[in-house]
């Protein structure tokens, strides 16, 4: 099977309508993807006839209507759909975030004496979280494993929040691994 080459904007944009699909599992209007990622109504309309040729995206006409990702999009952004994903808690400023699940966890510069860095793939919006925030994303279910850090920038392409990383934590010891 061939990769599909997205455009930012066209990627951006299908992740956000992914992200909101999940959310109510309904049509998205054209303008909350709009207000998701902080582009015009108009914009959103061309770039769905593009992911509509693409079959990444079907239109659901009507009053209730608006847009819902195909299967092909999910694989287009390699987003899993598990039927029973294992939730790991995302808290930002201390409070849970309830509409958002941790995909994967990638540790960068960790051969730097003074910084380290977590790249935290995210199903869910990323528009709350502005740099300087503090976030905390665990316990993961296999490891326990629990990091804590300042919020260094957001890949909003990608769904990445990148963490300056403060404490990070495991369980020892697990017998059923």
């Amino acid at each position: 099977m061939s990769s599909i080459e997205l455009t930012a904007s066209q990627k951006t944009i299908l992740t956000a309508l992914v992200n909101l699909h999940s959310e109510t599992d309904e049509a998205v209007k054209g303008e909350e993807i709009a207000s998701e990622v902080n582009r015009n109504p108009g914009t959103i309309r061309n770039q769905m006839q593009s992911l509509k040729a693409l079959q990444l995206v079907e239109g659901v006409p009507g009053p209730k209507g608006g847009y819902k990702p195909t299967s092909t999009a999910f694989n287009a952004l390699d987003v899993q759909t598990l039927d029973e994903a294992a939730k790991v808690p995302l808290v930002h400023n201390e409070e849970p975030v309830e509409n958002a699940n941790v995909e994967q966890i990638s540790l960068s510069s960790v051969h730097h004496p003074d910084l380290c860095r977590a790249e935290i793939h995210i199903q869910g919006s990323l528009s709350d979280f502005h740099n300087g925030d503090l976030v905390r994303v665990g316990p993961t279910p296999l490891s326990d494993l629990v990091i804590e850090g300042e919020l260094d920038s957001t890949d909003t392409t990608n769904n990445i929040l990148i963490l300056k990383i403060q404490a990070m934590e495991a369980t020892a010891d697990k017998s059923n691994h």
